[in-house]
């Protein structure tokens, strides 16, 4: 690891005044930037401690939901106001990582965490997201956890969160801060796909923090929903593919509202409106979320070694529509407690 300067900040000013030097780089929970700068994948000349600047609350505001940047995933997961009224979000957030990351990683956090591409870690290959212009390896080479939707020449590598799945299905809105201000960005809008600039993982310019992110009220949804992950292990493995599955449905099991969100197949969470629209109007049923998954998986491609995952994807969607379907599972979240994979 190469040498850094390390500075504490008591309050958001002081933190953001050092993050106006584009080699700091805010720290939290570190669970994984500080595995990006042991393998030498990023080497800030600076790291700005952030833990001490009051913005780990959980909370009801404004009818919707408020999270902290700085809250942990694990206080997430198990606050009451989450279990209760977004079981969805509680849910992926305890299919990721373990319990000892998730009582470490921050909220933030989990939002700019990078690929886990095997290229993109190994500093002796060559990578268009670490070093642009070098190519990229995966392409060609070993891509079985790799993307098969919203791809380019340049960088086929997948986001691994889970909890940024729920965040994309339930229409979350980041909040970020710098010294000039303050902006919402939709969460749509948040992470980017790669392009032709596969360096760039999310909108957020120099100098901005993220200082909280807003669910609105999501009650509609509380009684039919499911995250479905699909991994090679039970535990301590990034997925596959996943889906956020979430439905609102009247007394006959006509659907009045759907929200779907994959992971584990792009470079961001994977949301088509389209597909969702589709199913207003519905009986809630097979035939339905077969057409859902087609809608979705739309222009999908695979790569060879993940090849498998067109299939995986579209049953993964039927089974998580179906599961929402039957009824939310509260406990599902809580039994998962102890799986899952790094955050």
């Amino acid at each position: 690891m190469n040498p850094f300067a390390f500075t504490p900040a008591t309050h958001i000013d002081a933190a953001l005044a050092a993050l106006l030097d584009p080699d700091t780089r805010p720290i939290a929970g570190g669970t994984n930037l500080l595995d990006l700068m042991k393998e030498g994948v990023m080497k800030p000349s600076g790291l700005v401690d952030i833990n001490h600047l009051g913005l780990d609350q959980v909370e009801q505001r404004d009818g919707g939901l408020l999270l902290g940047a700085l809250a942990r995933n694990a206080d997430t997961a198990y606050h009451p106001l989450v279990r209760e009224r977004y079981p969805l979000l509680s849910s992926a957030i305890l299919a990721g990582a373990s319990p000892q990351l998730r009582n470490m990683a921050s909220n933030g956090g989990n939002l700019m965490q990078r690929t886990r591409c095997v290229y993109f870690y190994d500093v002796g290959t060559a990578c268009n997201k670490r070093e642009p212009g070098t190519g990229c390896p995966a392409v060609e080479g070993l891509n079985r956890q790799h993307a098969i939707l919203g791809a380019s020449p340049s960088c086929i590598a997948t986001h691994p969160s889970d909890m940024c799945v729920a965040l994309r299905a339930l229409d979350a809105t980041v909040h970020v801060r710098s010294m000039s201000g303050e902006r919402a960005i939709p969460f749509a809008d948040f992470h980017r796909l790669p392009g032709d600039t596969p360096e760039i993982d999310n909108t957020l310019q120099p100098g901005e923090m993220i200082t909280h992110i807003t669910v609105p009220d999501a009650d509609r949804f509380i009684d039919h929903s499911a995250y479905i992950k699909v991994r090679d292990r039970l535990s301590y493995a990034f997925a596959l593919v996943s889906v956020a599955a979430a439905l609102d449905l009247d007394a006959d099991g006509t659907i009045c509202a759907a929200r779907i969100a994959l992971g584990g197949v792009a470079h961001k969470p994977w949301r088509v409106e389209a597909a969702e629209d589709a199913l207003i109007g519905k009986r809630a049923d097979e035939a339905a979320f077969e057409l859902a998954a087609r809608t979705i998986l739309q222009g999908a491609q695979g790569f060879g070694h993940n090849d498998f995952k067109l299939p995986l994807a579209h049953n993964a969607i039927v089974q998580a529509l179906t599961t929402a379907t039957r009824g939310t599972d509260h406990a599902r979240g809580l039994d998962a407690g102890t799986k899952g994979e790094p955050a």
